[in-house]
């Protein structure tokens, strides 16, 4: 299950993004390292509601969840355990 999440934000982070994509790594953080703005966190937030059926909660809206596809990857596996 695991792989299965961490693919589809994986896919998900290179598909929206302009910056070369081989410099995306699992812990590259994306918002401080500015391949995603704002406006890519309120679209990241839409796609994991709909690609995982998790509806984030304003305690979860921390940067520690959303950082790095690793960290996206975990916040989704303890959101559908919870």
């Amino acid at each position: 299950m695991r792989d299965e999440i961490k693919q589809k934000v994986t896919t998900y982070v290179l598909d929206s993004t302009f910056a070369e994509k081989e410099k995306i790594k699992d812990d590259t953080l994306i918002f401080q390292e500015g391949f995603f703005d704002s406006m890519g966190f309120v679209m990241l937030l839409g796609f994991l509601e709909e690609a995982f059926e998790i509806r984030p909660v304003d305690a979860d809206l921390v940067e520690e969840n959303f950082e790095s596809i690793n960290a996206i990857t975990n916040y989704v596996i303890n959101k559908k355990a919870a």
